[in-house]
């Protein structure tokens, strides 16, 4: 009797766990998520709360719920822990069918320097991916940290001074970043690569997208049931320092393609998109729908003083959108301002701490 033709074995998915504070989620994030993914199958991503990353590091900009909602949008992520414990176990991974670890290739320690990873790396379940030059959120909270000296608060109320200009500018190997250099390389990495099909309806949904936060998400997501296919026109650096004034953006335009490029919502971005969304722009990209803010929201007009959504609402393809969600650029910036001495404390301990450990590993 012939023997049975044995089943082929079932290869089982190779589950990865990355955790992290999140806070002000960037494009650093994004590729740190990036690069994790594909080193498996399905991405575990734990989020710590506010009590924990207050307790370890410092205050969060963002809350967690802020923060669980963004990165449960970023499309390399697919499954989100909520509350997950600052310093992970071998246990903690087996919970939730991980078989290792990920982390930046940076420092991993709390400010008081205790290795958050070292029951897992001495369990051999940990591995490290490339951290992304020239971004990192104690940077971007320096940025708006240094607005208050002209364009949040007189100098009667506490400006920041020349002493507290270099302080803030402190840098270590780590957490000190230099300038974000874009590339082509990096842009496709991070691209979909998911062609438009014929019947597609595509959106349009113009804007800054500074500072990329929940406001943002919530909108896109309200958008995305507009249509099939959403496309970001993000405004040049210029273009958006002219209609915000003061030190906007305070991400450049690199910075805020590839935030957008990483959120699930986003078809394609156009680069450096015209203000003004004239009739050989919709034919070009063949929209169906402009959106824009809910009423009320305020529409700079273009500097000859017209509408700049002028053609959509002509054509009979502009909507107004309510996501129920109030959060702007600006409130995240009065909440950095508002707590400006606490985010400064956190931002000294944690470089002043890293640039020991690197001194101890570098002998430099």
């Amino acid at each position: 009797m012939a023997a049975a033709a044995s089943e082929p074995a079932t290869t089982r998915p190779v589950r990865v766990w990355m955790d992290g504070c999140f806070d002000m989620v960037h494009f650093g994030h994004a590729n740190a998520l990036r690069q994790a993914k594909k080193m498996g199958d399905v991405l575990v991503v734990g989020v710590h709360s506010d009590d924990a990353i207050s307790k370890y590091k410092g205050p969060p900009v963002w809350t967690e719920q802020e923060r669980y909602k963004m990165i449960r949008a970023i499309k390399w992520v697919d499954e989100v822990v909520e509350d997950a414990p600052y310093f992970p176990t071998p246990e903690q991974l087996d919970t939730y069918g991980c078989d290792f670890c990920v982390h930046g290739d940076d420092i991993s320690t709390t400010v008081d320097g205790e290795d958050c990873y070292s029951a897992l790396k001495n369990g051999g379940r940990y591995r490290m991916c490339s951290r992304t030059q020239g971004i990192s959120t104690t940077d971007l909270v320096g940025r708006m940290l240094l607005m208050t000296r002209d364009h949040h608060l007189d100098n009667t109320n506490g400006a920041i001074d020349n002493q507290e200009f270099a302080e803030l500018h402190e840098k270590c190997p780590w957490t000190g970043v230099s300038q974000f250099i874009a590339s082509t390389q990096k842009i496709l990495e991070f691209s979909s690569g998911i062609e438009r099909k014929p019947n597609d309806k595509a959106v349009y949904i113009p804007g800054s997208f500074d500072l990329f936060h929940c406001g943002h998400l919530d909108f896109l997501e309200r958008a995305r049931q507009e249509g099939d296919y959403v496309i970001i026109g993000l405004h040049g650096d210029a273009v958006v320092n002219w209609y915000k004034g003061c030190n906007h953006p305070i991400m450049n335009i690199h910075e805020r393609v590839l935030t957008l490029l990483a959120c699930k919502y986003v078809s394609e971005v156009v680069i450096d998109a015209p203000y003004k969304i004239t009739e050989e722009m919709m034919e070009q990209l063949s929209i169906d729908m402009v959106c824009h803010g809910k009423p009320g929201s305020p529409v700079p007009p273009c500097k000859d003083g017209g509408d700049p959504y002028a053609v959509p609402k002509a054509l009979w393809k502009f909507k107004l959108l309510d996501s129920g969600n109030d959060l702007t650029t600006t409130i995240l910036i009065d909440r950095i301002i508002r707590n400006r001495i606490s985010y400064r404390t956190r931002n000294q301990r944690k470089e002043s701490r890293e640039l020991e450990m690197y001194k101890e590993v570098y002998g430099e």
